[in-house]
């Protein structure tokens, strides 16, 4: 039975809506894992190296898909709570045709530039050559892929968040099975790697724009728009901190990368490459819980029910809390068997791996209450204070830390920096709740 953005919500309806969201980020982060897993142990260590080298330029276009789907989700569910459907309608289209043509115009920049950023950013020789083949084939899809990461904010704002999950599945698992046969079966190495995940992808955008073309039984569809700049700048506005989480999370990661490449070498990069893989299905719990209940609090805002504001607003706070202790104990214990899967067979790195892991996992401790304000502030419609906690949180803190603390505790510094940055943050995003608290009435 469906949850109505409407209805009251007591923790264990907050767990059904917001699960799908939830298992539907873990997902998508596992089946990213999968191309480091076939790549690490079947294609080789520079093929990994190469593939985390420049992952971070694809994941900043493709964050632009993920701001218009947060940013379009916060105003559509405002709409919907003011009781205007078919304005709601109208900017849902207005968004999605948005993405897609954003799409195709960042797909073209990021095919022609790649190999002068993978250059600029210090690859040589073969991780160069790795690196620019396989940025090259996964930015081919980013259309889709944007599509897809739009989609996943707004199936929960049309009331269909076990169809996102679903969508996300057989994209994940066409990802898995397309890795196996390509990479472990054909043994096309990197190449193979590449096409699992745009084929994926394109299969992740693809069906939710049929089913929202087509009559449904949701609140949204895909219909006659015209073009709105006011429209399509509150949306970038609400969503500007997703984008510039995303999009300076990958700028950092670059940093980082370089730093290590300074410090480690090419084993610190691979090493780092396993705890961004491990990161995700660990932050998907909080970025995929604060992307199901961001509607919710929209819907409330647009309707101004403040009672239930601070319904949602409290138990988050306890639910984000509670898991933030969970991850961190996961974390610690399970690091030697994640490292252990990607880089086992070799002593030396596989010792970086989790050393790096156990430091750097203090960080769950903050990130969850980080991620949620964010969401919470984007929901309200406050663009403003969303992304500037997010900017502050993985721009401005980050590149400080990691380009000081290495200076006194060289490559464990560069580990540590995540953990400095994401405290700060976190004091910063209490201020602002606290702060804001009257404004809203939450």
């Amino acid at each position: 039975m469906n949850i109505s953005l409407s209805e009251h919500f007591n923790y264990k309806k907050l767990f059904r809506f917001t699960l799908p969201s939830i298992l539907m980020m873990i997902f998508t982060s596992i089946y990213s894992m999968v191309d480091g897993i076939f790549v690490s142990n079947i294609v080789g260590e520079t093929a990994f190296a190469a593939v985390n080298f420049i992952m971070p330029v694809t994941m900043i276009l493709g964050a632009v898909g993920f701001m218009f789907g947060s940013g379009g989700s916060a105003l559509v569910a405002k709409t919907l709570g003011e009781g205007d459907s078919d304005k709601a309608n109208r900017i849902f289209s207005l968004i999605i045709y948005s993405t897609f043509v954003s799409g195709v115009v960042l797909a073209a920049l990021g095919i022609a530039l790649m190999r002068t950023v993978a250059s600029a950013l210090g690859a040589e020789g073969e991780m160069l050559e790795n690196s620019v083949l396989y940025g090259r084939m996964i930015v081919g899809a980013l259309p889709l892929f944007m599509l897809q990461m739009a989609f996943q904010s707004l199936f929960i704002t049309a009331e269909r968040p076990k169809l996102g999950l679903a969508v996300t599945i057989m994209s994940g698992v066409a990802n898995m099975a397309l890795d196996a046969l390509f990479v472990a079966g054909f043994r096309w190495g990197i190449v193979g790697a590449a096409a699992a995940t745009a084929v994926s992808q394109i299969v992740g955008g693809v069906i939710p724009f049929v089913y929202f073309l087509r009559k449904n039984g949701s609140l949204l569809r895909l219909g006659k728009t015209r073009l709105n700049w006011r429209v399509l700048g509150k949306t970038c506005s609400n969503g500007s901190s997703e984008f510039v989480s995303q999009g300076s999370m990958s700028l950092v990661n670059m940093l980082y990368n370089t730093q290590l490449i300074k410090y480690a070498g090419q084993g610190g990069v691979a090493a780092y490459g396993v705890m961004m893989y491990v990161n995700l299905v660990f932050l998907a719990i909080f970025i995929g819980y604060g992307v199901g209940v961001a509607p919710i609090i929209g819907y409330n805002y647009g309707a101004k029910n403040s009672t239930e504001l601070r319904n949602i607003r409290h138990k988050s706070t306890l639910i984000i809390v509670v898991a933030s202790v969970v991850m961190l104990a996961a974390s610690e214990l399970s690091a030697g068997v994640l490292a252990g899967i990607f880089v086992g067979k070799n002593p030396e790195l596989y010792a970086l791996t989790v050393r790096g892991f156990r430091i750097f996992s203090l960080s769950f401790l903050f990130a969850g209450i980080n991620i949620f304000g964010s969401s919470f502030f984007t929901a309200l419609n406050n663009g403003l204070i969303s992304a500037l906690i997010s900017f502050l949180r993985t721009l401005v803190f980050q590149i400080t830390a990691v380009l000081v603390l290495p200076l006194f505790l060289k490559t464990d510094g560069i580990f540590l920096s995540v953990v400095v940055a994401e405290f700060a943050a976190c004091a910063l995003t209490i201020t602002f709740l606290i702060a804001k608290k009257r404004k809203y009435n939450y």
